[in-house]
């Protein structure tokens, strides 16, 4: 338990300004938008994942070739591209009876580039 005296002590030691705080606060995403923003990044927590990025990243496939090159059953890819999908991260369009994954967007890729080169 911090005593009045302590607590002295202790904000004298701070760096942060009643003016720098207000930024800091006023500058932070609201609640929803890191909430979307955690989950975004959690898609990057899972190496299954990860992997059909990179490969759509390089080519749209479907299933049956993510499936192949990645020596993972259809059922886990299937159910890891619907959590992407859900993301938005992914999109299929329908050529026949097959559905082609692609990413939605470039960044995707940049991102990961961009994650590999600080390992």
């Amino acid at each position: 338990m911090l005593t009045k005296g302590s607590e002295k002590m202790q904000n004298r030691f701070l760096l942060l300004t009643e003016k720098s705080r207000r930024e800091l606060e006023s500058a932070l995403p609201e609640e929803s938008a890191t909430r979307k923003l955690a989950d975004y990044f959690q898609n990057f927590s899972d190496s299954t994942r990860i992997k059909i990025l990179t490969c759509l990243s390089m080519m749209n496939m479907c299933v049956n070739d993510l499936s192949t090159v990645l020596g993972i059953n259809q059922t886990t890819i299937s159910h890891q591209l619907k959590t992407l999908k859900d993301q938005n991260m992914v999109s299929y369009r329908r050529e026949g009876k097959i559905l082609v994954y692609y990413l939605t967007s470039s960044s995707i890729n940049d991102i990961m580039m961009y994650a590999v080169q600080g390992i």
